[in-house]
């Protein structure tokens, strides 16, 4: 699947459109350059379960956890990791096999990690704020 963004007020919507393609997966992982807006889509995700908090992105604590009423969202971002050994020091399997929802940028950081089951995000800068976003679900 893919969804076009022309701009950040289209995020509700195609975060609507990837949890919708989703159908209950709670692992996503995403792909991008530096600034593609990983963080902004997830943020969006956040909203659409009702996430009340701030929300920003994990890179100095590598997880977030974020509660609604219903859910319990685990941010990831593992940019600053030097090798997969400290994803299990974190405790990575965890959150990634707790049932909860899993953001996780940067996963081809830990990607000897990763679950059976998940959906994949790329996001592509195309221009401005125009985005590219192509959805894949892994079985």
């Amino acid at each position: 699947m893919q969804i076009e963004v022309v701009n950040t007020g289209e995020l509700a919507q195609a975060a609507q459109k990837i949890l919708s393609f989703a159908s209950g997966e709670r692992i996503f992982v995403f792909y991008g350059d530096m600034g593609a807006g990983k963080t902004t889509l997830i943020n969006a995700l956040c909203k659409q379960l009702a996430v009340e908090d701030q929300t920003s992105s994990p890179t100095f604590s590598i997880v977030n956890e974020y509660k609604t009423p219903q859910h319990t969202i685990y941010h990831f971002d593992f940019y600053r990791i030097r090798n997969q050994v400290e994803a299990y020091d974190l405790g990575y399997e965890d959150y990634f096999y707790s049932g909860d929802y899993c953001f996780i940028e940067w996963p081809e950081r830990i990607p000897d990690l990763l679950p059976d089951n998940y959906i994949e995000v790329f996001i592509d800068v195309i221009d401005g704020e125009k985005r590219s976003i192509r959805l894949k679900k892994i079985a």
